[in-house]
């Protein structure tokens, strides 16, 4: 969203060259940007390519390109889930599993933050497998990674702690 903000039009394929993804990769986000209301295709003149461009009136028009996409990821990871869960009985047995975990931490920003890079460092050995199919070794399929991290508010009733301990509704 942020490269249509900045050029106006993009083509799967040149959104491929400038953000260094695959065309395909590419192709399948600005479908699912569609699908999700937050741009439409471009007028063009026949031919195969078809350019992409931010809706003219999309109600979160004001908000800035990332604070969209944030949500709009949110909105795809959530979509994802709930069709993993309900297709799951159907994948490969080996695959039938999920490693989903959840934790409270009380923690800094800072300490936050810190949090946040050791994951992505932790990932980084396979993301080059995206780009490299030749890198993927022999089973390796797309597997969803998805990490929150976010301070929890109190509720209003939280009581005279003050609000340090929130409430997770168990």
């Amino acid at each position: 969203m942020g490269l249509l903000a900045e050029v106006g039009t993009v083509t799967a394929t040149e959104a491929a060259a400038r953000l260094g993804h695959s065309s395909g990769l590419c192709s399948f986000h600005l479908r699912q940007l569609a699908r999700h209301g937050h741009i439409e295709e471009a007028p063009h003149h026949g031919g195969r390519a078809r350019p992409w461009r931010l809706r003219q009136h999309h109600p979160d028009a004001g908000a800035p390109a990332e604070e969209q996409f944030g949500d709009l990821a949110r909105g795809l990871e959530d979509e994802s889930w709930q069709r993993w869960l309900a297709q799951r009985d159907q994948a490969p047995a080996e695959w039938r599993r999920d490693e989903a975990f959840s934790a409270i931490a009380y923690l800094t920003p800072e300490e936050m933050s810190r949090v946040a890079d050791t994951v992505r460092r932790a990932l980084a050995p396979y993301q080059a497998r995206e780009q490299r199919p030749l890198a993927r070794p022999d089973g390796a399929r797309p597997v969803a990674l998805i990490t929150r991290l976010f301070p929890l508010l109190s509720q209003p009733d939280s009581g005279a702690d003050g609000g340090d301990t929130p409430r997770t509704g168990t």
